[in-house]
């Protein structure tokens, strides 16, 4: 897979903000990524060196409206669970630095 498109950004709750003072981030990420495709990623792109992945998928979730008709009030996707080694810096996603290849 593309390494520029694995990390869509950060998932901005509450509960994410709190885990980062451990360096635990949660991030948003494609559907067909891998935890080594997050690994590989943080390290080329984030310079972060990730101790733990954990990935889980967001189920979507739906409503009937009247006749057999659905409506999506949360879109599936998916989310990585990322915890960074003590000694890497802490993960800043505004700066998404490119290296060349």
């Amino acid at each position: 897979m593309d390494l520029t498109r694995v990390i869509h950004g950060p998932v901005l709750t509450e509960k994410a903000e709190r885990m980062k003072t451990q360096h635990t981030y949660t991030l948003l990420i494609d559907q067909h990524a891998t935890k080594i495709d997050v690994k590989n990623a943080l390290r080329r792109f984030y310079n972060a060196e990730a101790t733990s992945v954990r990935v889980m998928r967001v189920r979507p979730k739906q409503r009937l409206i009247g006749a057999g008709k659905m409506m999506t009030k949360r879109h599936p996707r998916k989310h990585a669970i990322v915890t960074l080694a003590k000694d890497s810096k802490p993960l800043d996603l505004a700066q998404f630095s490119t290296v060349s290849r």
